[in-house]
């Protein structure tokens, strides 16, 4: 049975609201974690700190893909694969440890 058009937009009205509650609660729990670590207290352009921001955003994917990666190769039989993974969670989880 298909749905009326106006049901349809009050769901995608609802998703909408759900969508900017994740982003609201994102942003504030990002936001926390850069004043703790002092970035406010930084004087930096906006669009400097939106460069550093996606810098660090593509370092952790790359640690993050370079860990899956890693880690099926340790599934297969390679022990080495298990080492690194260790060492990079270790030093990925000490950066909000607080």
């Amino acid at each position: 049975m298909k749905k009326p058009s106006s049901r349809i937009r009050e769901e995608i009205a609802k998703l909408q609201e759900q969508l900017k509650q994740a982003e609201t609660r994102q942003a504030e729990r990002i936001g926390r974690i850069a004043l703790r670590a002092g970035i406010a207290e930084i004087e930096i352009e906006d669009a400097d700190l939106l460069a550093a921001f996606e810098d660090l955003a593509r370092g952790f994917r790359e640690a993050r893909h370079g860990r899956l990666e890693r880690k099926g190769s340790a599934d297969r039989g390679s022990s080495s694969g298990q080492a690194e993974t260790v060492k990079t969670s270790a030093a990925s989880g000490s950066i909000g440890g607080d």
